[in-house]
């Protein structure tokens, strides 16, 4: 079997990226500190979900709406940034409280609290859906089943996401008995809170 050049290319590309800090690292850095493991395995599953409406949208050009209207892409964007700032502001405000035990069960109505913080600041970003829209047409080959292609690049970038998110969960809830001291914890709350309000006034500011 052959193998595909640009199909190499594009999981060495998208695994450069997938590493690269951001919000959804941010967003499991706090979760896992605050939350346990468990929970944050929620997190990461609304993460890849949100992907997964991007990525569906792109395939069927619907993200194109959001590349060529100033509007659509400003009240968008708007919303998200909001989001990750509220987050942010949360984190910081939180910080210091006891951390939830994991084997602890949530209250039923904070049951997806973790899933749709995930989702939605992955959703309401409407840098990722651009990012489907430009990225992956430049490893599908003029002439190739673009759909199909589209749907395959997608679930190698979302599984890839969600193995490095796993792993790196993992590893801050490894550290646990250096990062769970009450000053430590809550220092790292504060500053992932603050990469949280950062990166949502980045997103504010984000011109398409």
């Amino acid at each position: 079997m052959s193998v595909d050049p640009r199909l190499v290319a594009f999981v060495g590309v998208a695994a450069i990226l997938i590493i690269l800090p951001g919000a959804d690292m941010a967003l499991v850095t706090r979760n896992t500190l605050a939350l346990g493991r468990r929970r944050t395995m929620l997190t990461i599953v609304g993460i890849a979900s949100g992907c997964v409406i991007h990525a569906t949208a792109s395939a069927f050009g619907l993200s194109a709406i959001l590349a060529t209207s100033a509007t659509a892409f400003t009240v968008m964007k708007t919303i998200g940034a909001a989001y990750l700032v509220w987050i942010g502001i949360q984190s910081i405000r939180s910080a210091g409280a006891p951390a939830v035990s994991p084997s602890a069960g949530p209250p039923k109505h904070q049951a997806l609290g973790p899933f749709l913080q995930g989702f939605l600041t992955n959703v309401l970003n409407p840098k990722v859906a651009i990012f489907y829209l430009t990225f992956l047409p430049q490893f599908i080959a003029p002439g190739g089943p673009v759909l199909k292609r589209s749907f395959l690049l997608a679930s190698i970038h979302i599984a890839m996401g969600v193995v490095w998110l796993a792993a790196y969960a993992w590893f801050v809830d490894r550290l646990g008995a250096i990062l769970t001291r009450p000053r430590v914890r809550a220092w790292l709350e504060r500053v992932t809170g603050g990469v949280l309000i950062a990166l949502g006034a980045r997103l504010a500011w984000e011109r398409r």
